[in-house]
């Protein structure tokens, strides 16, 4: 079978040969199953192995980096189009948008994971090795901060505050916040500090995070170390989104204010936020159904 990329080029060419598009409307599509092609890289799958629950995922994800409703329709607008050409080219049998909506805006989260899976995450990086130091005060900083990738891996060393348990990171539109650590975070944090200076082999850098002789981890290498360690821990689905989303939903769960938890995940619009209510009101409803006598 032809390579993803060259599919979604065929797929691109039909609409512009025999639908007649508008080079802009192509340039829309273009540009919306690239981030598909890159979502289903970062998740180590092919267009024809992702499922309902990785295209909410990425839906999700978009929702939260500041995508509108038009520009997500769109998108699910071009990759239902992929989808019905290559059942129809005989690519594939399996349509993973045949139950995926358009019609309203994004509000659901599509996944988080239980604190059982958070454990079970947390302790598969080994301890007895710099890089297992590492990875493992990589995750107690994500679950405890609910950062963005791009924002963990960009951390600088002046950016960690230990004695006042606070890290200061730089989100999108280089906007500045505060974010506390919590304990387990800042021990680990503590431990890795030698294994870090063992990592940089006499080099210099300001990164919190590295790789050896103080090179950046890339945004893709921790997709990939997080997948991993996900395999390891028998977790079904997995990215590093979910902490974030784990992060937020269990704030909330335990009766954090909204307003606190906009702040800690750097939202401009609190309405962003409330998508993690939703999550947790149907926690609400399935344990009132499960356990009130009159439900």
């Amino acid at each position: 079978m032809k390579d993803d990329k060259k599919l979604v080029a065929e797929f691109l060419t039909l609409l512009r040969v025999e639908k007649g598009l508008a080079e802009n409307t192509l340039l829309a599509y273009r540009n919306d199953l690239q981030k598909l092609l890159t979502y289903a890289a970062n998740n180590h799958k092919s267009l024809f192995s992702l499922d309902r629950s990785d295209l909410v995922d990425l839906m999700a994800v978009l929702k939260e980096s500041g995508a509108n409703f038009t520009s997500i329709s769109r998108m699910v607008s071009a990759i239902r189009g992929f989808y019905k050409f290559a059942l129809t080219e005989g690519l594939t049998k399996h349509d993973p948008t045949a139950h995926l909506e358009s019609s309203k805006p994004w509000q659901t989260l599509p996944h988080f994971l239980t604190q059982e899976e958070i454990e079970a995450l947390l302790a598969q990086p080994k301890l007895d090795s710099d890089y297992g130091l590492r990875d493992r005060a990589m995750l107690e900083t994500l679950y405890a901060s609910g950062l963005r990738v791009s924002e963990l891996v960009h951390l600088k060393m002046s950016d960690i505050d230990l004695d006042s348990g606070v890290l200061t990171c730089f989100g999108k539109g280089s906007k500045q916040r505060k974010v506390p650590l919590g304990r387990s975070a800042i021990a680990f944090l503590k431990r890795y500090f030698p294994a870090r200076l063992r990592l940089l082999n006499g080099k210099l850098s300001d990164l919190l995070f590295i790789e050896s002789n103080g090179r950046l981890i890339t945004r893709q290498k921790f997709w990939k170390l997080i997948k991993q360690y996900g395999d390891a821990a028998n977790i079904k689905y997995i990215t590093p989104h979910l902490l974030r989303h784990s992060f937020a939903t269990v704030l909330l769960a335990n009766g954090a204010d909204l307003r606190s938890v906009q702040l800690m995940l750097g939202h401009s619009d609190i309405s962003t936020t409330q998508i993690y209510t939703h999550v947790t009101n149907d926690q609400l409803k399935t344990a009132y159904k499960q356990f009130h006598p009159r439900s």
